[in-house]
């Protein structure tokens, strides 16, 4: 018969402190007790085939002199984004093959926090109604975060347009089976109104870029009801840069129609293409959700966002909890 615990000789028991640590240990690390913790709402809007260049350019976007000069699209349009979304959802020049149904805005709740290790945000929003077309048949919905720490100009103006380019898949400049993704302009050659195509800077050029911190981080959970939610990781250059051993953690729910989602990595930087993440510093923040099957570009998201830790005058401070 197997003794219980009780029957041990202790004896066999190792050193008090010892058998704390290893208790300690096995436990989970503590949960942020969100309640506690501020919560923002942003309207996230639905783009279209409006890029980087369309921004900058005059004759197609009157605020693009301004964007040129240094202005944020936030210092101009926050407080527009259901309008923007709306007018461009039904169809025009920005969206030649409008969807069905598909809203023009979505409104994403947004908490974040650290725990000393870790930096975490909790992310909300309702699900929209199911659509006839699904883009994506194999995952529901997405959500991304995008961040950068100042070396990326475009970022702190216009968030995550910054790698949304012309020649991208589906936008307008698409050449016919391209495969282009998202890339930063810095990784070109030289860029027209048409983005900068296959013009890629040689692999040593690229790669002394991201010594210098030119990149986007690129955090994701691909989301489907009552299964688990899929972290990916990756990092914006020339392309999105996939690192299959992301320490990003992603964890969600689906009740009642409304998807909760806890994205998280480390505070220090661990792998390329990482920024270390610390207080006394500002970041940029955008959010992205693909909603309802959506796939590229058919996403909502939001404009350029400031945080930082522990304190200091941004959008979103991310307290130690």
């Amino acid at each position: 018969m197997n003794r219980q615990a009780h029957d041990i000789p202790t004896t066999h028991l190792p050193h008090a402190g010892a058998w704390l640590l290893l208790l300690l240990a096995a436990l989970p690390a503590q949960a942020v007790d969100w309640s506690r913790v501020p919560e923002r709402e942003l309207v996230l809007f639905y783009p279209g085939q409006a890029s980087w260049e369309w921004v900058l350019t005059e004759r197609d976007h009157s605020g693009g002199p301004k964007l040129r000069e240094g202005r944020s699209c936030r210092s101009c349009h926050e407080g527009e984004e259901r309008d923007i979304g709306a007018s461009i959802v039904g169809g025009g020049a920005l969206e030649p093959a409008p969807i069905p149904g598909k809203a023009g805005s979505l409104a994403l709740r947004v908490k974040t926090a650290h725990d000393g290790e870790r930096l975490y945000f909790h992310l909300r929003w309702k699900a929209g109604p199911p659509l006839a077309k699904k883009l994506d048949p194999d995952v529901a919905s997405r959500v991304t975060v995008m961040l950068d720490d100042g070396s990326v100009r475009e970022a702190g103006r216009a968030g995550c347009w910054g790698s949304c380019h012309d020649d991208a898949m589906g936008m307008a400049s698409a050449p016919t089976g391209g495969r282009i993704q998202k890339y930063l302009g810095a990784s070109r050659v030289r860029l027209t109104r048409q983005g900068g195509g296959e013009n890629l800077k040689p692999d040593a050029e690229l790669e002394q870029l991201i010594d210098q911190g030119v990149f986007l981080e690129y955090w994701q959970a691909k989301l489907n009801p009552g299964q688990a939610a899929q972290a990916v990781g990756a990092y914006i250059l020339e392309r999105r840069r996939m690192d299959p051993q992301t320490p990003v953690r992603a964890d969600a729910s689906f009740a009642d129609g409304e998807w909760t989602v806890l994205l998280s990595r480390p505070l220090k930087a661990v792998a390329r293409g990482q920024k270390t993440l610390e207080p006394g510093k500002t970041y940029m923040v955008a959010f992205a959700v693909h909603d309802g099957h959506a796939d590229h570009r058919h996403h909502y998201v939001s404009f350029e966002h400031s945080l930082t830790l522990d304190g200091g005058n941004a959008d979103f401070v991310a307290g130690k909890r």
